[in-house]
């Protein structure tokens, strides 16, 4: 019996010329794309492709292959969905990848008004920065991923993803109460704290706009760390609203920065129409993230 797997790749060499443009639309590794085809051929006992040049084409063989795989897999697409259509929200399985300060935010509620309507469906969740949740994303190990960009960041990499804009939340400049200034530049001189890569990019860009290099004193991912560093009087630091929501230490003076927004996506991968518990958890995202404290956009 064929494998559908390989049939795909094989269609995939058919649509888009070569072995790089499939493993490209297939997110697979090149060497993966060569290994079906090679395991394609002995399967068939045919040659289905061969070299040209530097690339490669299918042969007379492969390409009656290629057709009648794509009929195949068209046929097999649409009764999956038939089925996802008939057996609706009464089962399965919906996997969602989230930053923290979401799971500390909206995605409780949008997680308990799911189980309300959809009690059969098993919801789980992970814990992941965007670009580990892009590559969840991909490999198909959640259906979900909650993803973020700075101000003067491009939209989050979406080559075979599609992503909706939920929220913008604002950026706030937190330091200790005895600490006058509300502006970056009035603290050029204190030492700073931030978290993750891009979040000490963006505080980089931020403060190199307002003049000056921050002396980045400490750094750690926990926004509750920040905040306590902050509290304990050992720097400023600059944090979205999200993780203020989840969590802000008594012991730090927040500033809301005019016209800074973290931007905040849900993603899901292919193109519609979505699974049916896909769709249900988007919606209750949708929903949530247009609540008072946070900013719907669109």
């Amino acid at each position: 019996m064929l494998d559908v797997t390989r049939l795909r790749v094989l269609v995939a060499v058919a649509r888009h010329g070569s072995v790089t443009a499939a493993a490209q639309a297939l997110h697979y590794a090149q060497p993966s794309v060569s290994h079906h085809l090679a395991r394609l051929e002995a399967e068939t006992g045919s040659r289905l492709v061969q070299r040209a040049g530097r690339g490669i084409r299918l042969t007379d063989a492969g390409r009656m292959l290629a057709e009648r795989a794509e009929e195949i897999l068209g046929r097999l697409d649409a009764a999956e969905a038939e089925l996802a259509a008939h057996t609706g929200l009464r089962s399965g399985r919906v996997r969602l990848a989230a930053f923290p300060s979401a799971l500390g935010t909206f995605v409780p509620a949008a997680a308990a008004g799911f189980a309300v309507e959809h009690a059969g469906v098993d919801l789980r969740f992970t814990e992941a920065e965007p670009p580990e949740a892009v590559r969840l994303l991909r490999s198909g190990e959640v259906e979900v991923a909650l993803l973020f960009a700075y101000p003067g960041e491009d939209t989050p990499d979406l080559d075979g993803l599609r992503a909706e804009l939920l929220l913008e939340e604002p950026l706030h400049l937190v330091v200790p109460p005895g600490w006058p200034g509300d502006a970056l530049t009035d603290h050029r001189e204190r030492p700073w704290i931030t978290g993750c890569e891009r979040c000490r990019g963006e505080l980089s860009r931020a403060c190199a706009a307002s003049g000056f290099t921050p002396d980045i004193r400490f750094t750690t991912d926990d926004y509750v760390a920040v905040q306590a560093l902050v509290a304990a009087g050992l720097g400023v630091t600059v944090l979205p609203a999200l993780a203020l929501a989840a969590h802000q230490n008594p012991g730090v003076r927040t500033v809301e920065l005019a016209d800074t927004c973290r931007k905040v996506y849900a993603a899901v991968y292919g193109d519609t129409p979505d699974p049916p518990g896909t769709s249900a958890l988007l919606r209750q995202l949708r929903t949530v993230a247009g609540l008072p404290p946070y900013r719907r956009i669109g």
